[in-house]
């Protein structure tokens, strides 16, 4: 189940991904504009121009009358463009024949036509030329340092096959023999053979005719319809796509396989259908102003960041139902603050993405942002570190709330792994908050986690402890400890391991089967008993510093002559172990 289910996560991704590298068609433009420059105000533009001028040169501006008088203000190269784009503007193509210098048309064309080849105009610049106001002349006589003849005026260049058509402006006399700007007539020559790579083609002029005239954000009424249409038909052809896979996970009858399908219902979907859209987003021949306010991607990343957000969840679910199965549930709380963070970090790059599209520059927010994440940082730094020390105890799992823990000098339970501090009910029965950050870095040791305890006494004897004595007690005790049921069998030792200053020592070493402390000290309770049993049987004891005395003491020789050992071995034969095992109950009387 779970390699089906790693399967069907990289089938999903590489449809995203092939889907996120679609290619988008576009055409050669001359100065792609951003959507800022294509919302932004004459005030706003000047104000972002970096040519400085100053009040005195402002006022001697506006005494001069810039260029003569004209019905139709062709004084100058801007206004004469400015007024073309004007009357185009509001659908009134009679008046935009004015801008144009029409003493030369290409063969089939008469002045009468004047109109059409201004709407074929206006659509070859929306959909191939940018043109920038402010870089037009305000001279009567126009640009004199570009290269070209006095009389024309450049306003920009239109590609066809790797070809570049200059678009010109050209100062010629009117009836009455005064100067003026039109666009010239090399370039409406040029209008049919750049309308015909420019136009609306066969099913677009069908349209344009069909649909009345309106325009809304850089598209005709009838590219809206057609837009339309072709997000319908990519909806309906990916529907069943969608469906299948949806079906195909919600079959599990699992609630990750619930939450799969309903991702794929909805921004898998979503994105989809967006990025085919944009795929097919030339068939309506869009405008450069259209096409700067869809390259500005809004719809594309807003879906974007949904699928990335309802991805996390995807991801908080699955790492969820992991924990639980590991029996880590205190971890899952970790997760929240952790995948809130990473959300505000998607939303926030997603913005900064979108700001660049649409013409901002990134750079001075980010330096800014650079700037004061330095001081939040410094700020924050201890938070920051216990934040880090909290993801540590989570993820490491050293303890756990309940758990019995020794850390550094202090002993007690844990009651709550908090997200700056850790609290620990100590041995005094009061609650110790410790800083996540100081708790993750020092030695802990759990407690809780031991499987059994040690037993490990060292019985230190007097210092006339026969040898024979000794053989006896190590025998003895040995028998006790494989004898004793709460004992485990492995591992077992009895040794005489030296000489101390005082004593002649015998070390024990073994472990009680029990997590139970109370059980632990009362087996220990019952095991020392019996030893000391067995010490006074052999006819010695435990070992005094010579500087204490006992009054009475039974004096070894005496109890040698009423006591004779046979000389034994200290150690136990397999039949004698298998005899004596599990012999002795606890606690007594249980058998």
């Amino acid at each position: 189940m779970q390699k089906i289910t790693n399967i069907r996560s990289q089938l999903i991704m590489l449809v995203l991904l092939v889907s996120a590298l679609s290619p988008v068609n576009s055409i050669a433009v001359e100065n792609q504009p951003k959507l800022k420059d294509v919302v932004a105000s004459p005030e706003e533009k000047k104000a972002s121009d970096t040519t400085e001028i100053s009040n005195a040169e402002q006022q001697q501006k506006k005494l001069i009358k810039l260029g003569p008088d004209d019905e139709f203000d062709r004084g100058i190269p801007r206004s004469s463009v400015q007024g073309y784009a004007e009357a185009v503007k509001s659908g009134d193509f009679n008046r935009a024949a004015n801008y144009l210098d029409l003493r030369n048309l290409p063969r089939g064309y008469s002045k009468q036509d004047g109109p059409e080849l201004a709407r074929q105009l206006k659509v070859v610049l929306d959909r191939s030329l940018w043109i920038d106001m402010d870089l037009l002349s305000t001279d009567p006589k126009g640009h004199s340092d570009d290269g070209l003849p006095s009389y024309r005026d450049l306003v920009g260049q239109v590609e066809i096959n790797n070809k570049k058509h200059d678009i010109l402006l050209q100062r010629v006399p009117r009836s009455d023999g005064v100067y003026i700007w039109q666009f010239s007539s090399k370039t409406i020559r040029d209008v049919p053979n750049l309308y015909r790579a420019y136009g609306y083609g066969p099913i677009g002029e069908k349209l344009s005719v069909l649909f009345p005239e309106y325009e809304w954000l850089g598209l005709q009424l009838w590219q809206w319809i057609f837009l339309l249409l072709i997000m319908l038909a990519v909806a309906a052809a990916t529907f069943p796509l969608t469906r299948i896979l949806s079906w195909f996970f919600r079959r599990t009858k699992s609630q990750s396989g619930l939450m799969w399908a309903r991702f794929i219902n909805g921004p898998v979907y979503l994105v989809t259908i967006i990025v085919i859209t944009r795929h097919y987003f030339d068939l309506i021949h869009p405008s450069l102003t259209a096409r700067a306010i869809f390259e500005g991607k809004t719809l594309l990343i807003i879906a974007f960041t949904w699928l990335l957000v309802r991805l996390i969840r995807l991801f908080k679910e699955f790492y969820s139902e992991r924990l639980r199965q590991h029996n880590r549930e205190y971890a899952i709380v970790l997760l929240r603050p952790a995948l809130t963070a990473l959300n505000i970090i998607i939303v926030f790059v997603a913005l900064l993405v979108w700001l660049d599209n649409i013409g901002f520059s990134v750079t001075t927010v980010l330096a800014g942002l650079g700037i004061g994440g330095i001081a939040i940082a410094l700020a924050t730094q201890k938070s920051i570190e216990n934040f880090i020390g909290a993801m540590t105890l989570y993820m490491a799992a050293p303890v756990k709330v309940g758990d019995f823990c020794r850390f550094g000098e202090k002993i007690g339970s844990v009651e709550e792994i908090g997200l700056r501090a850790t609290k620990i009910r100590t041995l005094e029965n009061t609650v110790l908050s410790v800083p996540n950050a100081e708790f993750a870095s020092i030695q802990i040791e759990n407690l809780s986690e031991r499987q059994r305890y040690r037993f490990h006494p060292l019985i230190r004897l007097k210092m006339d402890t026969t040898t024979q004595q000794l053989r006896y007690l190590l025998r003895e005790f040995k028998k006790l400890l494989y004898a004793h049921s709460m004992l485990a069998e492995a591992p077992l030792r009895v040794r005489f391991i030296g000489f101390g200053d005082y004593s002649l020592d015998i070390e024990v070493n073994c472990y009680v089967e029990t997590t139970n402390i109370n059980i632990f000290k009362g087996v220990i309770e019952d095991l020392n008993l019996r030893m000391l049993e067995i010490i006074a049987k052999a006819g010695t004891s435990i070992a005094i510093p010579a500087a204490i005395e006992y009054q009475g003491e039974l004096k070894h020789s005496e109890y040698m002559a009423d006591h004779r050992f046979e000389e034994i071995s200290s150690e136990l034969s397999e039949e004698e172990i298998a005899d004596i095992k599990n012999t002795i109950d606890y606690p007594a009387g249980t058998a």
